[in-house]
């Protein structure tokens, strides 16, 4: 993935995550950049991992929540890119405010990488491993998430010591 000012290092897991790609190719160059990236940082974590195509951006969220109960998370992958007509908003706001319900309704671990660019030079770059790799930086939210999530199901006396900093359930040292 391309370097990026505050991005966390990718956690470590002592069970590989189950993770589900869904992708909307309506652009295909682009969704299949987004998912090279994707899955070059799922693999890195050792994670588990399939990918299923939806024909647009407007059913990802749908296809998540027919998958729900036999994943650990989910990167939705796609592009939405400016047309003539009002269209773009539509889609852009609710592909987004479902990926965003599923997530905060039903706990979900999500990593929203549906692009939503004013040209296809922006999708390019954004979706792009070398440069930007979005499907990357979608894959790894997720990630972090299952971690948070794995973390958060310990039992109450697994906590960090008093004054500890957790970064997606892993400690870090002070400076």
């Amino acid at each position: 993935m391309a370097e990026q000012d505050g991005a966390l290092p990718l956690p470590r897991f002592d069970a590989p995550p189950r993770v589900l790609i869904v992708a909307a190719p309506f652009y295909r160059a682009i969704a299949d950049a987004l998912l090279a990236g994707a899955r070059a940082t799922l693999d890195k974590v050792g994670a588990r991992h399939e990918a299923v195509e939806v024909p647009g951006a407007l059913e990802i969220p749908a296809a998540i929540r027919l998958a729900e109960r036999r994943y650990d998370a989910f990167v939705a992958l796609g592009c939405v890119i400016r047309g003539e007509t009002t269209h773009y908003e539509t889609v852009c706001n609710d592909s987004s405010r479902g990926l965003m319900l599923l997530a905060v309704e039903r706990g979900l671990c999500i990593g929203n990488g549906v692009l939503t660019c004013e040209n296809r030079a922006q999708a390019e770059v954004r979706a792009d491993p070398a440069r930007m790799d979005k499907g990357g930086g979608a894959a790894a939210a997720a990630l972090h998430l299952v971690a948070l999530a794995r973390r958060f199901s310990e039992p109450a006396g697994a906590r960090p010591a008093e004054g500890e900093i957790l970064m997606a359930g892993a400690p870090v040292a002070r400076a």
